[in-house]
């Protein structure tokens, strides 16, 4: 009875590491914002008002495609705004 009190004590204070160890919740991530004008060509994060998909923009600096950065970094950027030009 002892030994199988040790594995269960052994097996909980496992997952108590694990948990401690486990990577970061979505609530920690910094928020972030679309920033359209200032995609290079074929890397912009989502569709475009002339296209579907992620990376399809043609042109650098397409003022319907954008990117996402950290919240506040965008009108800090040449060209970029927080909404399609």
């Amino acid at each position: 009875m002892k030994h199988s009190h040790a594995i269960v004590n052994a097996a909980v204070a496992a997952l108590v590491a694990l948990t401690a160890i486990s990577p970061a919740s979505a609530a920690d991530k910094p928020k972030g914002e679309k920033c359209y004008g200032v995609a290079k060509a074929g890397k912009n994060d989502c569709q475009t008002a002339a296209s579907a998909c992620a990376g399809s923009a043609k042109q650098d600096a397409d003022p319907t495609a954008f990117i996402y950065v950290p919240e506040g970094t965008c009108e800090k950027i040449a060209g970029g705004g927080v909404s399609p030009k």
